[in-house]
């Protein structure tokens, strides 16, 4: 099986109510996942993106997080709306989607 092209992480940290940090799972976490695994499975695109989901990946309160790979790229607030674009743009020709771009402070 050759290397994927792009990583792409969903964090879904799951924190309880009330938790300084945020928690992304209780932000939608588990319906983004399953729409990047949708439209992975659409594109049929298993050979260029691999989608994993994972804890904590920094700024849960403006979840959720998606982290893209190798350029290291943090999306915050993402919602499975955004997921076509973010595989049209991004994955497909390399090109972050800036309104979705986390800001320097979020790191």
């Amino acid at each position: 099986m050759p290397r994927p092209t792009r990583h792409v992480f969903v964090c879904s940290q799951q924190r309880p109510p009330g938790h300084p940090r945020g928690s992304c799972a209780a932000n939608g976490a588990s319906p983004l996942l399953q729409a990047f695994w949708g439209e992975l499975q659409k594109r049929q695109a298993y050979e260029q993106v691999a989608i994993t989901y994972a804890g904590c990946l920094g700024p849960c309160d403006g979840g959720p997080n998606v982290l893209v790979y190798p350029e290291a790229v943090l999306y915050q607030g993402v919602t499975p709306a955004d997921v076509g674009e973010i595989f049209d743009s991004h994955l497909e020709k390399g090109e972050p989607v800036q309104r979705l771009l986390a800001s320097a402070a979020a790191w």
